[in-house]
């Protein structure tokens, strides 16, 4: 909290490394992507990581980063460890049908009339 409050980032710096010289991840620059996945069906495996092992979901992965994210993040780099399967459905774009809102006319109406409404009931309680 003391270095939040009186450190200033500097964005030209050199990388923070370990003991080892192993870049350390910056947690206020992690991001998630969906990334579409394979034509290849998922098949099930009860160890979760191991659905994640075949080629053509890294591969997929590695082209996304290639194409769409490190030619603007050239230092960007993919946690294995940590990506999921996931999938989007969604339901609104199926299901919902539009309908438009009420004409203003309409609603200047009802305002209107919701107003001389409350006109003659204040009129009532002050009499």
């Amino acid at each position: 909290a003391i270095v939040d409050a009186f450190a200033i980032r500097d964005p030209d710096a050199d990388p923070v490394t370990d003991k080892k010289g192993n870049v350390l991840p910056d947690p206020d620059l992690r991001d998630n992507e969906n990334v579409p996945l394979p034509a290849v069906p998922v098949t099930y495996e009860s160890d979760v990581d191991a659905r994640l092992e075949t080629i053509e979901y890294r591969s997929a992965i590695d082209d996304y980063m290639t194409a769409e994210v490190l030619p603007y993040v050239p230092d960007a780099w993919v946690d294995h460890d940590k990506t999921k399967i996931g999938y989007e459905i969604p339901l609104t774009r199926h299901f919902y049908t539009y309908t438009p809102p009420r004409p203003l006319d309409e609603i200047d109406a009802e305002i209107k009339q919701l107003e001389a409404e409350i006109q003659d009931l204040l009129a009532e309680v002050t009499e």
